[in-house]
Formats: structure tokens, C-alpha cells, sequence
């Protein structure tokens, strides 16, 4: 056995673990970071809104130094048939004050410099190795195997995704069910900055964030994205798993059709697509996480955590994986000061939990049951665009008043009153 000793492990190093091992190393911890890929982000899609406020209290004024593309003042909702859209937009100045409320980032540049962060707070970063298991003394965890080497520590930290192969070893979780799994497929179009700003109706470092529901997801429970980068638009859709196994649709087909629809074909003319990928996504909020996330000399943070969040109006992942990385990194600090990593001393994670993340996940806890329903998939978007279509069609028939046009467009999507208000009940409470 090797006889490499630490305070702390952390098992991958997207924002979680790299939030969790910058906090750590600031406070003089002594711990070492493993990540599979050949750098922090190399195996990210690049693309995504990150909710900044927490980040800014991890690194005040990191937008002087991070890398970030844009900050995000417009939000659009937009609800799609095959052929029609409707876009309803906000847009705040407020949004673009520091701190930002949320910038758009490539995930291969960001997390890369995050790991820089890290390293020059004191933390030791190793890539390219794979960790096979955790290691065991009785029933608490030492150490990690590599296969070629094992390394011990007085506390593992897994921040290894999704499927977080370390938290089903370590007996802190089961198989995650198909029905609170999605998969991401993501495509990035380059175009030039002044045609992104022009099409957009930005100014300077402005950024545009897209939510899309209806025909997009060609009935298949999801919704598609767009978010504008410095000189590139991120796009693409999330699908429920079980819902494409369902229907038996492919990602990439949806994706290929949602580029040439009439809401996203006038944003990506003329760009170049220079990535494109999938990947799996949390999609069950609070009723994906695992019973426990701690046990003698381990915690699970980010999205081994089941740490996100789709209320079908924004996507939260990043935000909550930092937070659970500096929640983690509090717990082993005051573990730390004990000289205690039992279970029971590492329970505080949490209370430290509580003070962002987890009630935010609870306050969502009911939104993936209320994504469900087909009809926000289905008649919702053919209701809205019919309803607006009929306001501003003027023809030589007599134009009627809004509330009857209302009714009408109604009865025409065949959704019983009864069900709209029973929805109108589960999204209030929901959301």
C-alpha cells in the first residue's frame, strides 16, 4: 500500500469538487483532487448558465478573472408547434449589475480555471487516472484504489457526475431510476460577436437564455435550450430517459429538427456547428437524492448528489454543485477541529447543507411531478399560439371578444377546464 497520506480526497473535478478542494486548501487542508479526464472540463460539453451569487461568495469579483462569456439580462420563454411560436421576455438591468445573477460559460474554459484557483490555493490536482473503489477499514472509508495505487485520507469526497459510480460502491445509493434521469444533447454554433449582439439585441457583454417547450421536444416530457456565448450559441434539448426509451426517438434527430425550426433557424443561420455530444442529466430534484449523503469518512456533493434543479424555466446544476462543494468542505473543516470524521461528525454537512441547497431542493420537490403531465408537451403551446394567432389575425369575418377567442382556443387544444385548472394548481405549488 502506498503511503500517501491526506487530509482529504476528492474523487472528480467538475465545480463541485473544485469548489470543495479551493475552500479546503484555503483553510490549509491538505487534500488532493483525482479527475479521469485529462484536465478539469476536458470531458464537458461546453454550454450552460451558472447562477453566479454563490460563486461569488467562494471568489468575490470573479468576473474580473473567470472566463466567463456572458452575463445573462434576457429571458425568453418561448412555446412551440411544429410551425408557430410564442416568446414571452424579460429583461432587467438589474440582471447585469454585479454580482451578476447569472453568466454563461464553456465549461472546458471555466472549470479549468477554477482547478487554477485551486492549485493556487494549495490543492493538488491529478488527471488522467480513474478511480476503481473506494477503500475500507471495518466499516469506514480510508482511501481510494486506483488500481495501480491506493491513496488514504481521513475524508473522501465524491463529486464524480451523475452516475456516480463511487457513491454505489460505497453503499451510499442505489441505481438511479430511468424516470428521474435526462439526456442532455447539446450542439455549439460559432458566429461571429457582433451578429450574436445584433440578432439578440445586446449590448456589449449582454446575454440572451432561452427556455423552449411545446413541438420541440416532439412529445417526448423535456424542452429545449439556447444560450448566447461570447462568439458561439449553445443549443440544445433535454429529454426524459424513460420517455425517449418510450417513444423510441433518438436525441440527435430531435436536436437536428429543433436547429431548422422557425424560433431557432433565423438565431444559427450562417454559423458553424464545431461541437456536438449528449450526455446524462438529474431530472428527479429532491426525489433522486440519496437517504444519506455521508457516512464514516465520506460525503457526496453536486451531482452524485442528485444536487439539480428544471422548473422548465431555468436549469440549475452549477450553482448548486458549488454550493454543495463548499457545504462539504465546512463539514471536513470542522471535522477537522475535532479530529473526528466519524459519521456522526460528519452529520453537519447537513445543516451546512441546508443553508443554500437543500432548501431550494426542497422548495422544487414537487416540479418533476408536475413536468409529467403531457399536456405541457402537447396542447399547452398549440392553446397559446392559437390564442394569440386569432387576436392579431384580422380577416373579413367579425372579431370577437378576447374572452370567447379564449374559450374557443380552449375547447380547440381539448384541454378540459377541469385539467387546466387542476394544472394551474399543481405549477402554483410546484413552482
Amino acid at each position: 500500500m502506498s503511503s500517501d497520506k491526506y487530509d482529504v480526497i476528492i474523487i472528480g473535478g467538475g465545480p463541485a469538487g473544485l469548489a470543495a478542494a479551493y475552500k479546503l486548501a484555503q483553510a490549509g487542508i491538505e487534500v488532493v483532487l483525482v479527475e479521469r479526464g485529462d484536465y478539469p472540463g476536458s470531458k464537458n460539453l461546453s454550454g450552460g448558465a451558472l447562477y453566479s451569487r454563490v460563486l461569488d461568495k467562494l471568489i468575490p469579483g470573479f468576473w474580473e478573472e473567470a472566463p466567463i462569456e456572458r452575463y445573462i439580462t434576457n429571458y425568453i420563454t418561448s412555446m412551440t408547434t411544429q410551425d408557430d411560436y410564442f416568446n414571452l421576455e424579460y429583461k432587467s438591468k438589474a440582471l447585469g449589475g454585479t454580482p451578476y445573477n447569472a453568466v454563461s460559460v464553456l465549461r472546458a474554459k471555466f472549470d479549468r480555471w477554477l482547478a487554477e484557483k485551486a492549485e493556487a490555493a494549495g490543492a493538488m490536482i491529478v488527471t488522467g487516472i480513474k478511480v476503481e473503489k473506494v477503500l475500507r477499514e471495518s466499516n469506514r472509508i480510508i482511501g481510494i484504489s486506483t488500481g495501480d495505487e491506493e491513496m488514504l485520507a481521513d475524508v473522501v469526497i465524491a463529486a464524480d457526475g451523475i452516475n456516480s459510480f463511487i457513491a454505489q460502491e460505497a453503499g451510499l445509493r442505489g441505481p438511479i431510476k430511468q424516470e428521474h434521469l435526462s439526456v442532455g444533447t447539446k450542439a455549439l454554433i460559432e458566429l461571429p460577436q457582433a451578429i450574436i449582439e445584433e440578432r439578440f439585441r445586446l449590448m456589449g457583454k449582454e446575454g440572451a437564455a432561452y427556455a423552449i417547450l411545446g413541438a420541440v421536444s416532439h412529445g417526448v416530457a423535456g424542452g429545449a435550450f439556447l444560450y448566447t456565448n461570447l462568439e458561439s450559441l449553445s443549443v440544445g434539448v433535454v429529454l426524459r430517459l424513460d420517455d425517449l426509451v418510450k417513444f423510441a426517438v433518438q436525441p440527435s434527430d430531435i436536436l437536428d429538427d429543433l436547429l431548422e425550426h422557425p424560433l431557432i433557424a433565423p438565431l444559427v443561420k450562417g454559423g458553424k456547428m464545431v461541437e456536438y455530444g449528449a450526455h446524462i442529466t438529474g431530472e428527479g430534484g429532491l426525489h433522486m437524492m440519496p437517504s444519506k449523503l455521508w457516512s464514516n469518512g465520506m460525503l457526496i456533493i453536486g451531482d452524485a448528489a442528485g444536487f439539480t434543479i428544471n422548473t422548465g424555466l431555468v436549469i440549475r446544476g452549477m450553482d448548486l454543485a458549488i454550493a454543495s462543494g463548499m457545504a462539504a468542505a465546512d463539514t471536513v473543516i470542522e471535522a477537522k477541529a475535532r479530529r473526528d470524521f466519524s459519521e456522526s461528525s460528519l452529520s453537519g454537512y447537513n445543516r451546512n447543507l441546508e443553508r443554500f441547497v437543500m432548501q431550494d431542493m426542497k422548495l422544487y420537490a414537487h416540479v418533476p411531478g408536475f413536468m409529467e403531465s403531457e399536456r405541457l408537451y402537447k396542447q399547452y403551446a398549440p392553446l397559446v399560439t392559437g390564442l394569440f394567432g386569432k387576436a392579431y389575425l384580422h380577416d373579413l369575418t367579425p372579431k370577437e371578444h378576447l374572452l370567447r377567442i379564449a374559450m374557443k382556443s380552449l375547447q380547440e387544444s381539448g384541454i378540459p377546464m377541469l385539467g387546466l385548472i387542476k394544472d394551474g394548481i399543481r405549477g402554483a405549488r410546484a413552482l
